[in-house]
């Protein structure tokens, strides 16, 4: 098999593993000719016999996909504009001659809608699901360009928020070329774009007040039913008729036997608008979301099963931060420089990447030489997460290329071979880095294998990370009198990994056992568009400080076996107290977490002062490598860079990490549950995604119910009861999330 071949088989695959259904498409074209390919679904066994050559790969959009649509933007103005329409997602993909034109997200129920100009008739923006296709990396464009992998976790939403967005932006594009006085034409035929933009909290909340309301059954009262849910929406919400009719017609209309049309649903709209109320305009709207909304008896439609109380306290639900915001990975200085030359001349550039390689550089440069005046040293465990071909290698070639030049190269490492490996090669060298892209697979190795040989790596890294400021007892070897020591080792790591797959390494054991506390997890997001690699020299700034840290020779001793003793890098008196505050907050949080028996979350925040130190002495040595000094600045940096990171870990942790089979299996339940449009899903909707035969299922709900996880919801529909699940929500998340507001955490 060709290299070409095997990426494109090896891309499917990854494609059909996070659940994307794909399907081939002729080499450098955009449409599929296979026929019946609307109905085809591919499993890992057909993948060979259809992505063996040099063809392109097409992804099935909506339903086939778990819901995964593209908003494909067809014109430079939908481009420019669309950041300030469309909802943020992690997914967006294009090609060097249209980057960023591709928008993904999940959302259950969107339909296709295509908005082209009124004008000339060309397309604007399409909003593809189901029925439809679009082609991804590594394929390859009619026009010889090759297109952008499907990297990166679409955003979820909901549906109708994003069909309004996209009509929206649509709007825009047309006013700015055409005036007002053109719209533009949507297939479907718009039914009036609602006026608000994709987060808006009064759309929401009437989407989801709407989802509540049973549809109209004719011969059962269907006018009424539909004439309230029309008060509701243009009386209680107060909303524009247009916008009304607008999403009566995509969430109401419907679940309908038989559905309204247009006319009939703008003549409801219209009665509803003019007639008088006995309730004040807007009083839904308005209302307490907690009190009882009126106008439809919710406890008449939603039976919640009542959870049952245990007496071990349980952790707070917990939001997402997100990726780091791109100032966070800048650093002044060395770390900034290293960086910056990486984004120049790699292939695909990644800020968080290279920000990672840098810092890494930086905390092995320094390692044995500078201290803060709490004695704590640069030796750091950064793990980088990026998917497939997004550029992994790039910062390590320049670490190594640096190293070589300034004479350190023995100091790098590319294997954890062994922990008994990695004594020895400190015992020699000290100061070491070790690159590697296998952190995944060595968690997976450590934590289901029976070999003493992962164990040992395990046990290494641990006490190597703490031994940095005094001395490291290695084993007895045969034909030694005494087993030797390694003084204040400094072990760098530097890894990266795929985040499905390490995600999937996660394990209470894993995460209680400390590596995963003193690890510093950055993920890279979305693979963003490529540049043309060119050949160019080390900036003699970066080289000039390598060289500068490789002759530092700090204090008496030799530092290859002698005891060094490294400088001291001052605090200001601001940095200090800020230092001291940043401590009591964590404090404050491994405290509450102690009160819930919570070993995850006591874990991580046991270390988060102590990361916060290192973080502000490497920006402290890399701003001014000569005199340092360790200021608010820097002290501000890291406690943001700490406390972000610290939040994003508990959260993928609660999200990811299983003791047994069944717990994983609860997890990515309760997953697909927060996930879905309104944080509910059908039983049918549930079952079918967690792709489990029936029995296990049921098992599996009465279990989390019973655990309180989940509540069960009843809705009757067309005469017969649907059971909704939707996740429960934590006593004490509130005052979690606001405790940790007010200490900045």
């Amino acid at each position: 098999m060709s290299d070409g071949s095997s990426i494109l088989l090896e891309s499917a695959r990854t494609y059909l593993a996070r659940g994307y259904a794909v399907i081939p498409v002729p080499a450098r074209k955009k449409i599929p000719v296979l026929k019946g390919w609307t109905d085809l679904r591919l499993s890992a066994s057909d993948l060979p016999a259809h992505f063996n050559g040099t063809g392109n790969i097409g992804v099935l959009l909506g339903e086939p996909s778990g819901w995964l649509v593209d908003v494909d933007l067809d014109c430079e103005e939908a481009v420019a504009l669309a950041p300030k329409f469309l909802p943020p997602t992690g997914a967006m993909s294009g090609r060097p001659g249209k980057p960023a034109s591709h928008w993904w997200y999940i959302g259950e129920g969107i339909k296709t809608r295509k908005h082209q100009d009124p004008v000339s008739k060309k397309m604007i923006v399409e909003l593809r699901s189901t029925g439809a296709q679009t082609v991804v990396g590594p394929s390859i464009h009619p026009s010889g360009e090759p297109y952008d992998p499907l990297d990166g976790e679409p955003a979820v939403v909901d549906a109708g928020e994003l069909a309004a967005a996209v009509a929206a932006l649509a709007e825009a594009v047309t006013e700015a070329r055409h005036g007002r006085k053109e719209r533009p034409h949507s297939q479907p035929e718009a039914l009036g774009t609602p006026p608000f933009l994709a987060g808006d909290a009064v759309l929401r909340r009437a989407a989801a007040y709407l989802d509540r309301i049973p549809p109209a059954i004719s011969g059962s009262g269907g006018h009424s039913q539909t004439y309230a849910a029309a008060t509701a929406m243009v009386h209680g919400f107060g909303l524009d008729p247009d916008a009304a009719v607008s999403l009566l017609w995509d969430r109401y209309n419907p679940r309908c036997e038989p559905p309204w049309s247009e006319k009939e649903l703008r003549h409801k709209v219209s009665d509803a608008a003019s007639k008088p109320h006995d309730r004040p305009h807007g009083w839904l709207r308005d209302a307490d979301r907690t009190e009882d909304l009126g106008g439809v008896d919710l406890s008449r439609l939603v039976v919640r099963a009542r959870p049952v109380v245990v007496d071990t306290p349980t952790p707070p639900l917990l939001d997402d931060p997100g990726l780091l915001p791109p100032e966070a990975l800048r650093v002044p200085g060395f770390v900034g420089e290293v960086v910056d030359y990486c984004l120049a001349t790699a292939p695909y550039p990644s800020q968080t990447l290279a920000f990672c390689g840098a810092l890494a550089l930086q905390a092995f440069l320094a390692g044995r030489k500078v201290r803060d005046p709490g004695d704590n040293r640069t030796n750091m465990y950064l793990l980088g997460l990026a998917h497939s071909s997004s550029g992994k290698d790039w910062p390590r070639k320049i670490n190594a290329r640096v190293l070589r030049e300034v004479g350190l190269g023995t100091g790098l490492g590319d294997r954890l071979a062994s922990g008994e490996g990695v004594q020895d090669a400190l015992h020699g060298t000290p100061s070491m880095l070790f690159q590697t892209d296998e952190i995944d697979g060595l968690l997976q190795s450590i934590n289901r294998a029976r070999d003493a040989r992962f164990e040992s790596i395990m046990g290494t890294l641990l006490t190597m990370y703490s031994a940095s400021n005094s001395v490291f007892p290695m084993r007895r070897k045969a034909g030694q009198s005494e087993p030797g020591v390694i003084n204040q080792p400094c072990l760098v790591l530097f890894g990266t990994a795929i985040p499905n797959h390490y995600y999937a390494a996660l394990s209470e054991r894993m995460l209680t056992n400390g590596l995963f506390a003193r690890m510093l997890i950055l993920e890279s997001g979305p693979r963003g568009p490529g540049q043309e690699p060119t050949v160019s020299d080390l900036p003699e700034r970066v080289l000039s400080t390598a060289k500068w840290w490789s002759d530092l020779r700090p204090g008496p001793g030799n530092l290859a076996n002698d005891h060094p003793t490294p400088r001291i890098v001052p605090h200001t008196d601001e940095a200090r107290a800020l230092l001291v505050e940043l401590r009591r907050a964590a404090e404050d949080a491994y405290g509450e977490a102690e009160a819930r028996r919570d070993a995850v979350a006591t874990t991580v925040w046991g270390r988060a002062s102590e990361q916060t130190r290192k973080l502000a002495l490497l920006y402290a040595v890399s701003e001014n490598h000569e005199e340092p000094a360790i200021g608010v600045e820097a002290v501000r940096w890291a406690s943001r860079l700490v406390m972000h990171q610290t939040r994003r870990m508990l959260f993928m942790a609660a999200n990811h990490a299983a003791e047994t089979p069944f717990d994983e299996l609860a997890l990515r339940a309760m997953r697909k549950i927060r996930e879905a449009p309104g944080g509910a899903l059908p039983h049918s909707v549930l079952l079918k995604r967690m792709k489990m035969d029936s029995r296990s299922f049921h098992d599996l709900v009465d279990t989390l119910v019973q655990r309180g996880d989940v509540l069960v919801e009843s809705e009757s529909t067309a005469g017969r009861s649907a059971l909704i699940y939707r996740l429960a929500e934590k006593e004490g998340e509130g005052r979690v999330k606001e405790e940790g507001a007010q200490c900045g955490l």
